[in-house]
């Protein structure tokens, strides 16, 4: 998996599928020099055409969460820009959302705050939704076909590939940007990353976050992965770098390798530079082989790629995945 089922023992966080994010993806937005576009899917299996009866999920976004992508463009580990998205309780195929965009101080808000640069945009539930212009950016919101590619049965059982796409078929509920380069930073380089936080007795709490992938499913042991989904980038490497290296020193590492492999991913944002290639790790593409990548740096190099090819619904236009697969 990349970021799917997080929460501990194959579990959703908040034991809520759709408080469940599952990839993030930043990339340079095609033919449109300026601008980024920036994915964040949620909500896995959700409606999948081979998704089996106890993995459909309902393709909504929680009403009383807050979704955020992050930007950090000075190299605090805090952020300095951030996205929110906030939606209306589902009424049978119909539910709207609002989107948010906050700079300095209000970015590090818990809660929606900054500008309002659209209220009230529909959620697309079938392959008839499209984009929608706000103000500077494009943006979508709705079920689409899960982009993310891996042989999660090989996984499980040592490295022996079946050539079988776990993910093939299934949907995701996506949020898709696509911004002005400025939005994010002046500078070219910034870090992403992802959260999903709900209410509970009038607070919002953060259950769900994304960075790098196939991270928190993989490399923390079960009793971690909530506390982990709740932390924040800035603490990462005073908490993690430690017993991540011992996890790889036990998987072929040496000691300063392992340590020097751990600070590539800590802590758990993705760096996106403007000035070079857009490729997993700089930045993301609904079409990197993260997961081949990710196995290969838990195992020292040991697992070989599994083999499997990007999927072929991904759209040369924006929002870029392809049609839900009901």
């Amino acid at each position: 998996m990349s970021n799917h089922f997080s929460a501990a023992y194959l579990k959703f966080p908040g034991d809520d599928a759709r408080l469940d994010l599952t990839d993030l993806y930043v990339f340079p937005a095609p033919g449109a020099p300026g601008r980024t576009v920036l994915i964040l899917d949620a909500n896995p299996f959700t409606m999948g055409l081979n998704a089996t009866p106890s993995f459909v999920m309902k393709p909504e976004f929680h009403p009383e969460a807050v979704y955020r992508i992050n930007i950090d463009n000075n190299g605090d580990f805090r952020a300095d820009a951030a996205f929110s998205f906030v939606f209306t309780a589902a009424k049978g195929s119909k539910q709207t959302g609002s989107v948010h965009y906050a700079t300095d101080e209000d970015a590090r808000q818990p809660g929606p705050a900054g500008e309002v640069l659209a209220s009230a945009v529909p959620v697309g539930f079938d392959a008839s939704a499209q984009p929608v212009q706000v103000g500077p950016c494009r943006v979508f919101i709705g079920a689409r076909s899960d982009p993310f590619f891996a042989d999660a049965e090989g996984a499980l059982h040592g490295f022996e590939w079946t050539g079988e796409d776990a993910f093939a078929g299934k949907d995701v509920q996506c949020i898709a940007l696509e911004v002005p380069d400025e939005m994010l930073s002046a500078e070219p380089l910034i870090g992403v990353w992802a959260t999903a936080s709900v209410r509970r007795d009038g607070e919002l709490v953060q259950v769900d976050r994304a960075g790098h992938p196939s991270l928190n499913p993989f490399i923390n042991p079960e009793y971690a992965k909530d506390e982990y989904n709740a932390g924040h980038p800035v603490d990462d490497v005073a908490t993690y770098l430690e017993p991540w290296s011992q996890l790889l020193m036990q998987n072929g590492y040496a000691a300063a390798e392992a340590t020097a492999a751990a600070s590539t991913v800590l802590p758990d944002i993705l760096r996106y530079d403007r000035g070079l290639p857009a490729t997993y790790p700089n930045g993301r593409t609904p079409t990197d082989d993260v997961f081949s990548t990710r196995m290969a740096f838990l195992t020292n190099g040991g697992a070989t790629p599994d083999g499997l090819s990007p999927h072929d619904d991904l759209l040369p236009e924006f929002p870029h995945l392809g049609p839900p697969n009901r």
